[in-house]
Protein backbone atom coordinates (compact mmCIF):
# COMPACT_ATOMS: atom_id res chain seq x y z
CA UNK A 1 0.00 0.00 0.00
CA UNK A 2 1.22 3.48 -0.86
CA UNK A 3 1.83 5.82 2.01
CA UNK A 4 -0.61 8.66 2.59
CA UNK A 5 -0.18 12.12 4.09
CA UNK A 6 -2.99 14.61 4.65
CA UNK A 7 -2.21 18.33 4.70
CA UNK A 8 -4.67 20.78 6.28
CA UNK A 9 -4.12 24.39 5.20
CA UNK A 10 -4.95 26.79 8.04
CA UNK A 11 -2.44 29.63 7.76
CA UNK A 12 -4.79 32.37 6.57
CA UNK A 13 -5.71 35.42 8.61
CA UNK A 14 -9.44 35.23 7.89
CA UNK A 15 -9.94 39.00 7.92
CA UNK A 16 -13.51 38.76 6.64
CA UNK A 17 -14.58 37.15 9.91
CA UNK A 18 -13.77 40.49 11.61
CA UNK A 19 -12.91 38.65 14.81
CA UNK A 20 -10.19 38.38 17.43
CA UNK A 21 -10.69 34.62 17.19
CA UNK A 22 -8.80 32.90 14.34
CA UNK A 23 -11.22 31.89 11.60
CA UNK A 24 -10.53 28.16 11.89
CA UNK A 25 -11.26 28.25 15.65
CA UNK A 26 -14.80 29.55 15.16
CA UNK A 27 -17.13 26.78 16.33
CA UNK A 28 -19.82 24.92 14.47
CA UNK A 29 -21.81 21.96 15.82
CA UNK A 30 -19.52 21.52 18.80
CA UNK A 31 -16.15 21.71 17.05
CA UNK A 32 -14.05 24.53 15.62
CA UNK A 33 -13.83 24.52 11.84
CA UNK A 34 -10.37 23.01 11.87
CA UNK A 35 -11.59 20.34 14.29
CA UNK A 36 -14.06 19.06 11.71
CA UNK A 37 -11.33 18.92 9.06
CA UNK A 38 -8.78 17.24 11.32
CA UNK A 39 -11.35 14.65 12.40
CA UNK A 40 -11.86 13.79 8.74
CA UNK A 41 -8.12 13.79 8.05
CA UNK A 42 -7.35 11.36 10.87
CA UNK A 43 -10.26 9.13 9.86
CA UNK A 44 -8.50 8.49 6.53
CA UNK A 45 -5.96 6.35 8.40
CA UNK A 46 -3.14 8.42 6.95
CA UNK A 47 0.47 7.80 7.89
CA UNK A 48 0.88 11.51 8.63
CA UNK A 49 -1.45 14.48 9.14
CA UNK A 50 0.07 17.97 8.88
CA UNK A 51 -1.57 21.27 9.85
CA UNK A 52 -0.04 24.35 8.23
CA UNK A 53 -0.35 27.44 10.45
CA UNK A 54 0.81 31.03 10.48
CA UNK A 55 -1.70 33.61 11.74
CA UNK A 56 -2.30 33.11 15.50
CA UNK A 57 -0.12 30.01 15.27
CA UNK A 58 0.19 29.51 19.02
CA UNK A 59 -3.57 29.58 19.67
CA UNK A 60 -4.38 27.17 16.88
CA UNK A 61 -1.46 24.89 17.71
CA UNK A 62 -2.69 24.67 21.31
CA UNK A 63 -6.05 23.36 20.13
CA UNK A 64 -4.53 20.97 17.62
CA UNK A 65 -2.00 19.52 20.07
CA UNK A 66 -4.68 19.11 22.75
CA UNK A 67 -7.24 17.24 20.65
CA UNK A 68 -5.22 15.79 17.74
CA UNK A 69 -1.79 15.32 19.32
CA UNK A 70 -0.38 13.13 16.54
CA UNK A 71 -0.79 15.99 14.06
CA UNK A 72 2.45 17.49 12.75
CA UNK A 73 2.66 21.29 12.76
CA UNK A 74 4.23 23.24 9.90
CA UNK A 75 4.74 27.00 10.05
CA UNK A 76 4.34 28.96 6.84
CA UNK A 77 6.82 31.82 6.33
CA UNK A 78 6.14 35.29 4.92
CA UNK A 79 5.77 34.03 1.35
CA UNK A 80 1.98 33.97 0.75
CA UNK A 81 -0.10 31.38 -1.05
CA UNK A 82 -1.38 27.83 -0.84
CA UNK A 83 1.60 26.55 -2.80
CA UNK A 84 4.00 27.92 -0.20
CA UNK A 85 1.84 26.48 2.58
CA UNK A 86 1.99 23.05 0.97
CA UNK A 87 5.78 23.34 0.69
CA UNK A 88 5.90 24.00 4.43
CA UNK A 89 3.87 20.85 5.01
CA UNK A 90 6.15 18.71 2.86
CA UNK A 91 9.16 19.97 4.79
CA UNK A 92 7.99 18.30 8.02
CA UNK A 93 7.26 14.90 6.46
CA UNK A 94 9.87 12.20 7.03
CA UNK A 95 12.65 12.16 4.46
CA UNK A 96 11.71 8.64 3.37
CA UNK A 97 8.03 9.44 2.78
CA UNK A 98 6.84 8.16 -0.59
CA UNK A 99 3.20 8.10 -1.56
CA UNK A 100 0.24 10.41 -2.01
CA UNK A 101 -0.53 13.76 -0.44
CA UNK A 102 -4.14 14.87 0.18
CA UNK A 103 -4.51 18.64 0.56
CA UNK A 104 -7.57 19.99 2.44
CA UNK A 105 -8.62 23.45 3.59
CA UNK A 106 -9.11 24.14 7.29
CA UNK A 107 -12.21 26.21 6.57
CA UNK A 108 -14.12 23.56 4.56
CA UNK A 109 -15.74 21.56 7.39
CA UNK A 110 -18.36 19.37 5.66
CA UNK A 111 -16.14 17.33 3.36
CA UNK A 112 -16.56 13.69 4.35
CA UNK A 113 -14.25 10.70 4.43
CA UNK A 114 -16.19 8.84 1.74
CA UNK A 115 -15.75 11.60 -0.85
CA UNK A 116 -11.99 11.77 -0.23
CA UNK A 117 -11.64 8.00 -0.39
CA UNK A 118 -13.50 7.94 -3.71
CA UNK A 119 -11.17 10.60 -5.09
CA UNK A 120 -8.15 8.69 -3.80
CA UNK A 121 -9.39 5.54 -5.52
CA UNK A 122 -9.70 7.41 -8.86
CA UNK A 123 -6.26 8.94 -8.34
CA UNK A 124 -4.57 5.59 -7.77
CA UNK A 125 -6.49 3.59 -10.35
CA UNK A 126 -5.62 6.11 -13.07
CA UNK A 127 -2.05 6.48 -11.79
CA UNK A 128 -2.51 10.25 -11.75
CA UNK A 129 0.09 12.73 -10.64
CA UNK A 130 -2.73 15.02 -9.54
CA UNK A 131 -6.45 14.64 -8.92
CA UNK A 132 -8.80 17.31 -7.67
CA UNK A 133 -12.44 18.01 -6.85
CA UNK A 134 -14.39 20.65 -8.73
CA UNK A 135 -17.90 22.06 -8.26
CA UNK A 136 -20.49 23.54 -10.60
CA UNK A 137 -21.75 26.91 -9.32
CA UNK A 138 -24.40 29.25 -10.68
CA UNK A 139 -22.33 32.15 -9.38
CA UNK A 140 -18.63 31.24 -9.53
CA UNK A 141 -17.40 34.70 -8.46
CA UNK A 142 -14.27 34.52 -6.34
CA UNK A 143 -13.33 30.95 -7.24
CA UNK A 144 -10.58 29.63 -9.46
CA UNK A 145 -12.05 28.34 -12.73
CA UNK A 146 -11.48 24.84 -14.09
CA UNK A 147 -10.29 25.15 -17.68
CA UNK A 148 -10.94 22.25 -20.03
CA UNK A 149 -10.23 21.49 -23.67
CA UNK A 150 -13.31 19.58 -24.69
CA UNK A 151 -13.60 17.20 -21.72
CA UNK A 152 -9.95 17.12 -20.70
CA UNK A 153 -8.69 19.15 -17.77
CA UNK A 154 -6.00 21.65 -18.81
CA UNK A 155 -5.59 23.89 -15.77
CA UNK A 156 -6.95 26.25 -13.12
CA UNK A 157 -7.05 30.01 -13.44
CA UNK A 158 -7.63 32.25 -10.43
CA UNK A 159 -10.38 34.90 -10.48
CA UNK A 160 -7.97 37.85 -10.65
CA UNK A 161 -5.97 36.26 -13.46
CA UNK A 162 -8.94 35.07 -15.53
CA UNK A 163 -9.90 36.40 -18.96
CA UNK A 164 -13.45 37.46 -19.81
CA UNK A 165 -14.13 34.07 -21.36
CA UNK A 166 -12.67 32.23 -18.37
CA UNK A 167 -14.78 34.28 -15.95
CA UNK A 168 -17.89 32.82 -17.57
CA UNK A 169 -16.84 29.27 -16.64
CA UNK A 170 -19.10 27.82 -13.94
CA UNK A 171 -16.92 24.84 -12.99
CA UNK A 172 -14.66 25.93 -10.14
CA UNK A 173 -11.80 24.57 -8.11
CA UNK A 174 -13.06 23.22 -4.76
CA UNK A 175 -9.64 23.29 -3.10
CA UNK A 176 -9.36 19.54 -2.50
CA UNK A 177 -6.35 17.85 -4.09
CA UNK A 178 -4.45 14.59 -4.20
CA UNK A 179 -0.89 14.63 -5.54
CA UNK A 180 1.89 12.14 -6.00
CA UNK A 181 4.44 13.30 -3.42
CA UNK A 182 7.51 13.28 -5.67
CA UNK A 183 5.77 15.04 -8.56
CA UNK A 184 4.24 17.57 -6.17
CA UNK A 185 7.61 18.45 -4.66
CA UNK A 186 9.20 18.88 -8.07
CA UNK A 187 6.36 21.06 -9.36
CA UNK A 188 6.34 23.31 -6.30
CA UNK A 189 10.00 24.10 -6.85
CA UNK A 190 9.03 25.64 -10.21
CA UNK A 191 5.95 27.59 -9.05
CA UNK A 192 6.51 31.37 -8.98
CA UNK A 193 4.63 34.36 -7.57
CA UNK A 194 4.22 36.03 -10.96
CA UNK A 195 0.48 36.64 -10.77
CA UNK A 196 -2.00 39.37 -9.81
CA UNK A 197 -1.88 38.52 -6.09
CA UNK A 198 1.87 37.84 -5.93
CA UNK A 199 1.18 34.52 -4.28
CA UNK A 200 2.59 31.05 -4.79
CA UNK A 201 -0.49 29.20 -5.98
CA UNK A 202 -0.95 25.50 -5.39
CA UNK A 203 -3.24 25.56 -8.43
CA UNK A 204 -0.21 26.21 -10.67
CA UNK A 205 1.05 22.73 -9.80
CA UNK A 206 -1.61 21.11 -11.98
CA UNK A 207 -0.55 23.06 -15.08
CA UNK A 208 3.13 22.28 -14.48
CA UNK A 209 2.36 18.57 -14.16
CA UNK A 210 0.45 18.65 -17.43
CA UNK A 211 3.37 20.40 -19.12
CA UNK A 212 5.57 17.47 -18.06
CA UNK A 213 3.14 15.04 -19.67
CA UNK A 214 1.78 13.80 -16.37
CA UNK A 215 -1.86 12.83 -15.80
CA UNK A 216 -4.09 15.30 -13.91
CA UNK A 217 -7.89 15.13 -13.70
CA UNK A 218 -10.70 17.15 -12.12
CA UNK A 219 -13.94 15.57 -10.93
CA UNK A 220 -17.14 17.52 -10.18
CA UNK A 221 -18.69 16.71 -6.83
CA UNK A 222 -22.41 15.93 -6.68
CA UNK A 223 -23.04 17.77 -3.40
CA UNK A 224 -21.63 21.30 -3.36
CA UNK A 225 -22.21 21.67 0.38
CA UNK A 226 -19.39 19.20 0.98
CA UNK A 227 -16.88 21.69 -0.40
CA UNK A 228 -18.51 24.89 0.91
CA UNK A 229 -15.91 27.15 2.50
CA UNK A 230 -16.30 29.61 5.37
CA UNK A 231 -14.87 33.08 4.89
CA UNK A 232 -17.27 35.26 6.90
CA UNK A 233 -19.90 34.87 9.61
CA UNK A 234 -22.76 34.71 7.13
CA UNK A 235 -21.16 31.73 5.43
CA UNK A 236 -20.44 30.21 8.84
CA UNK A 237 -24.14 30.39 9.71
CA UNK A 238 -25.18 28.93 6.37
CA UNK A 239 -22.78 26.00 6.60
CA UNK A 240 -23.66 25.41 10.27
CA UNK A 241 -27.36 25.31 9.41
CA UNK A 242 -26.75 22.80 6.64
CA UNK A 243 -24.64 20.59 8.90
CA UNK A 244 -27.28 20.75 11.64
CA UNK A 245 -29.96 19.75 9.15
CA UNK A 246 -27.87 16.72 8.15
CA UNK A 247 -27.21 15.76 11.76
CA UNK A 248 -30.93 15.90 12.57
CA UNK A 249 -31.85 13.94 9.46
CA UNK A 250 -29.35 11.22 10.41
CA UNK A 251 -30.80 10.94 13.93
CA UNK A 252 -34.35 10.82 12.58
CA UNK A 253 -33.36 7.93 10.33
CA UNK A 254 -31.80 6.25 13.37
CA UNK A 255 -35.08 6.31 15.31
CA UNK A 256 -35.11 9.70 17.06
CA UNK A 257 -38.17 11.97 16.91
CA UNK A 258 -37.32 15.62 16.32
CA UNK A 259 -40.58 17.53 16.49
CA UNK A 260 -39.33 20.84 15.06
CA UNK A 261 -36.00 20.47 13.23
CA UNK A 262 -35.75 24.17 12.39
CA UNK A 263 -35.48 25.15 16.08
CA UNK A 264 -33.37 22.16 17.21
CA UNK A 265 -29.56 22.14 17.29
CA UNK A 266 -27.49 19.01 17.92
CA UNK A 267 -23.68 18.91 18.03
CA UNK A 268 -21.78 16.24 16.14
CA UNK A 269 -20.45 14.94 19.48
CA UNK A 270 -23.92 14.18 20.91
CA UNK A 271 -25.20 10.60 21.20
CA UNK A 272 -28.90 9.69 21.13
CA UNK A 273 -30.62 6.33 21.63
CA UNK A 274 -33.69 5.07 19.82
CA UNK A 275 -37.10 6.49 20.68
CA UNK A 276 -35.68 9.69 22.13
CA UNK A 277 -38.02 12.64 21.51
CA UNK A 278 -36.62 16.14 21.04
CA UNK A 279 -39.18 18.90 21.50
CA UNK A 280 -38.91 22.40 19.92
CA UNK A 281 -36.19 24.93 20.79
CA UNK A 282 -33.81 22.36 22.22
CA UNK A 283 -30.01 22.50 21.97
CA UNK A 284 -27.89 19.45 22.76
CA UNK A 285 -24.21 20.30 22.93
CA UNK A 286 -20.82 18.88 23.75
CA UNK A 287 -20.68 15.29 24.90
CA UNK A 288 -24.33 15.07 25.88
CA UNK A 289 -25.88 11.60 25.61
CA UNK A 290 -29.56 10.67 25.94
CA UNK A 291 -30.94 7.20 26.69
CA UNK A 292 -33.84 5.37 25.06
CA UNK A 293 -37.34 6.78 25.44
CA UNK A 294 -36.32 10.07 27.04
CA UNK A 295 -38.14 13.28 26.19
CA UNK A 296 -36.02 16.44 26.06
CA UNK A 297 -37.52 19.93 25.75
CA UNK A 298 -39.04 22.18 24.86
CA UNK A 299 -36.74 25.17 25.43
CA UNK A 300 -33.91 23.08 26.84
CA UNK A 301 -30.14 23.57 26.60
CA UNK A 302 -27.86 20.71 27.69
CA UNK A 303 -24.06 20.70 27.50
CA UNK A 304 -22.05 17.63 28.49
CA UNK A 305 -25.03 16.09 30.27
CA UNK A 306 -25.49 12.32 30.50
CA UNK A 307 -29.20 11.46 30.45
CA UNK A 308 -30.49 7.96 31.16
CA UNK A 309 -33.51 6.16 29.71
CA UNK A 310 -37.11 7.25 30.27
CA UNK A 311 -36.11 10.69 31.52
CA UNK A 312 -38.14 13.86 30.99
CA UNK A 313 -36.38 17.24 30.94
CA UNK A 314 -38.41 20.38 30.25
CA UNK A 315 -37.37 24.02 29.91
CA UNK A 316 -34.03 23.41 31.56
CA UNK A 317 -30.44 24.59 31.24
CA UNK A 318 -27.85 22.07 32.33
CA UNK A 319 -24.14 21.39 32.06
CA UNK A 320 -21.72 18.69 33.23
CA UNK A 321 -24.45 16.74 35.00
CA UNK A 322 -25.87 13.21 35.18
CA UNK A 323 -29.53 12.23 35.15
CA UNK A 324 -30.36 8.58 35.80
CA UNK A 325 -33.20 6.45 34.40
CA UNK A 326 -36.78 7.54 35.00
CA UNK A 327 -35.91 10.89 36.56
CA UNK A 328 -37.63 14.18 35.75
CA UNK A 329 -36.22 17.69 35.55
CA UNK A 330 -37.96 21.05 35.18
CA UNK A 331 -39.62 23.04 33.99
CA UNK A 332 -37.33 26.01 34.58
CA UNK A 333 -34.51 24.12 36.29
CA UNK A 334 -30.84 25.10 36.25
CA UNK A 335 -28.36 22.22 36.57
CA UNK A 336 -24.86 23.46 37.21
CA UNK A 337 -21.74 21.27 37.00
CA UNK A 338 -21.54 18.38 39.43
CA UNK A 339 -25.27 17.71 39.60
CA UNK A 340 -26.22 14.04 39.82
CA UNK A 341 -29.87 12.97 39.95
CA UNK A 342 -30.61 9.34 40.75
CA UNK A 343 -33.13 7.01 39.16
CA UNK A 344 -36.76 8.16 39.49
CA UNK A 345 -35.62 11.32 41.25
CA UNK A 346 -36.95 14.81 40.61
CA UNK A 347 -35.51 18.29 40.22
CA UNK A 348 -38.56 20.46 39.75
CA UNK A 349 -39.72 23.95 38.89
CA UNK A 350 -37.34 26.84 39.56
CA UNK A 351 -34.70 24.67 41.21
CA UNK A 352 -30.98 25.39 40.91
CA UNK A 353 -28.45 22.69 41.74
CA UNK A 354 -24.65 22.73 41.90
CA UNK A 355 -22.25 19.99 42.96
CA UNK A 356 -25.24 18.12 44.33
CA UNK A 357 -25.77 14.38 44.54
CA UNK A 358 -29.48 13.59 44.71
CA UNK A 359 -30.06 9.88 45.23
CA UNK A 360 -32.62 7.53 43.67
CA UNK A 361 -36.22 8.56 44.34
CA UNK A 362 -35.23 11.78 46.08
CA UNK A 363 -37.13 14.93 45.14
CA UNK A 364 -36.48 18.65 45.12
CA UNK A 365 -39.84 19.70 43.66
CA UNK A 366 -39.77 23.51 43.51
CA UNK A 367 -38.27 26.91 44.32
CA UNK A 368 -35.03 25.72 45.88
CA UNK A 369 -31.26 26.12 45.71
CA UNK A 370 -29.24 22.95 46.35
CA UNK A 371 -25.51 23.60 46.38
CA UNK A 372 -22.70 21.37 47.68
CA UNK A 373 -25.14 18.82 48.99
CA UNK A 374 -25.94 15.14 49.23
CA UNK A 375 -29.57 14.07 49.49
CA UNK A 376 -30.29 10.47 50.41
CA UNK A 377 -32.58 7.96 48.74
CA UNK A 378 -36.29 8.77 48.88
CA UNK A 379 -35.92 12.08 50.70
CA UNK A 380 -38.14 15.07 49.90
CA UNK A 381 -37.03 18.69 50.10
CA UNK A 382 -39.77 21.21 50.85
CA UNK A 383 -40.54 24.20 48.63
CA UNK A 384 -38.41 27.30 48.99
CA UNK A 385 -35.45 25.55 50.65
CA UNK A 386 -31.98 27.08 50.56
CA UNK A 387 -28.79 25.12 51.13
CA UNK A 388 -26.59 27.90 52.55
CA UNK A 389 -23.25 26.48 51.49
CA UNK A 390 -21.00 29.57 51.60
CA UNK A 391 -19.77 31.14 54.81
CA UNK A 392 -18.00 34.01 53.10
CA UNK A 393 -14.71 32.14 52.85
CA UNK A 394 -15.35 28.46 52.20
CA UNK A 395 -17.97 26.31 50.52
CA UNK A 396 -19.43 23.79 52.99
CA UNK A 397 -21.45 20.65 52.44
CA UNK A 398 -24.88 19.56 53.65
CA UNK A 399 -25.75 15.86 53.94
CA UNK A 400 -29.35 14.75 54.20
CA UNK A 401 -30.00 11.08 54.93
CA UNK A 402 -32.45 8.62 53.44
CA UNK A 403 -36.23 9.10 53.58
CA UNK A 404 -35.93 12.48 55.26
CA UNK A 405 -38.71 15.09 54.98
CA UNK A 406 -37.79 18.74 55.15
CA UNK A 407 -40.34 21.52 55.52
CA UNK A 408 -41.05 24.45 53.24
CA UNK A 409 -38.97 27.58 53.63
CA UNK A 410 -36.02 25.88 55.33
CA UNK A 411 -32.45 27.19 55.36
CA UNK A 412 -29.73 24.61 55.94
CA UNK A 413 -26.60 26.38 57.18
CA UNK A 414 -23.71 24.14 56.16
CA UNK A 415 -21.87 22.16 57.27
CA UNK A 416 -24.64 20.04 58.76
CA UNK A 417 -25.95 16.50 58.58
CA UNK A 418 -29.62 15.55 58.80
CA UNK A 419 -30.09 11.89 59.67
CA UNK A 420 -32.13 9.16 58.02
CA UNK A 421 -35.87 9.56 58.44
CA UNK A 422 -35.59 12.97 60.12
CA UNK A 423 -38.09 15.80 59.68
CA UNK A 424 -37.59 19.55 59.74
CA UNK A 425 -40.42 21.97 60.39
CA UNK A 426 -41.57 24.63 57.91
CA UNK A 427 -39.81 27.97 58.20
CA UNK A 428 -36.88 26.57 60.16
CA UNK A 429 -33.24 27.60 59.93
CA UNK A 430 -31.22 24.49 60.70
CA UNK A 431 -27.75 25.19 62.09
CA UNK A 432 -26.94 21.97 63.94
CA UNK A 433 -26.91 18.30 62.99
CA UNK A 434 -30.21 16.46 63.28
CA UNK A 435 -30.18 12.89 64.53
CA UNK A 436 -32.06 10.13 62.62
CA UNK A 437 -35.80 10.16 63.20
CA UNK A 438 -35.85 13.53 64.98
CA UNK A 439 -37.96 16.60 64.24
CA UNK A 440 -35.88 19.76 64.00
CA UNK A 441 -37.50 23.16 64.37
CA UNK A 442 -36.41 26.67 65.19
CA UNK A 443 -39.44 28.37 66.72
CA UNK A 444 -39.62 32.04 67.61
CA UNK A 445 -42.89 33.09 69.32
CA UNK A 446 -44.98 35.27 67.05
CA UNK A 447 -45.66 38.77 68.37
CA UNK A 448 -48.31 41.13 66.91
CA UNK A 449 -47.94 44.88 67.60
CA UNK A 450 -51.52 46.19 67.59
CA UNK A 451 -52.05 49.55 65.87
CA UNK A 452 -48.51 49.68 64.42
CA UNK A 453 -49.66 50.64 60.90
CA UNK A 454 -51.94 53.44 62.13
CA UNK A 455 -49.14 54.71 64.31
CA UNK A 456 -46.15 54.34 61.96
CA UNK A 457 -47.77 54.65 58.53
CA UNK A 458 -50.53 57.23 58.98
CA UNK A 459 -52.26 58.30 55.79
CA UNK A 460 -51.12 55.23 53.85
CA UNK A 461 -53.55 53.02 51.96
CA UNK A 462 -52.74 50.27 54.42
CA UNK A 463 -53.65 52.53 57.31
CA UNK A 464 -56.89 53.53 55.59
CA UNK A 465 -57.83 49.88 55.01
CA UNK A 466 -56.97 48.99 58.58
CA UNK A 467 -59.04 51.90 59.89
CA UNK A 468 -62.05 50.90 57.79
CA UNK A 469 -61.79 47.32 59.03
CA UNK A 470 -61.55 48.56 62.63
CA UNK A 471 -64.54 50.85 62.21
CA UNK A 472 -66.61 48.06 60.67
CA UNK A 473 -65.98 45.82 63.63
Amino acid sequence: MRQLAVVVLAAGEGTRMKSSTPKVLHEMAGLPLIGHVLATAHSLRADHVVAVLRHELERIEQYVSSFYPSTLIAAQDEVPGTGRATEAALSVLPADFAGDVVVLSGDVPLLDVQSIEQLLEIHRENQNSGTLISAMLEDPTGYGRIVRSRESFVGIVEQKDASEAELRIQEVNAGVYIFDHAHLRNALERVTTENAQREKYLTDVAALMLEQGQQVSAHPINDNWLVAGVNDRHQLQNVASELNSRIIRAWQLAGVTVVEPQSTWIDVTVQLARDVTILPSTRLKGFTSVGAGSVIGPDTDLTDVRVGSGVTISRTQGSASEIEDGASVGPFAYLRPGTSLGADGKIGTFVETKNAKIAAGAKVPHLSYVGDAEIGEGSNIGAGTIFANYDGVNKNRTVIGKQARTGSGNVFVAPITIGDGAYTAAGSTIRRDVEPGALALSVTPQKNLAGWVLDKRPGSKSAEAAQRSSDAS
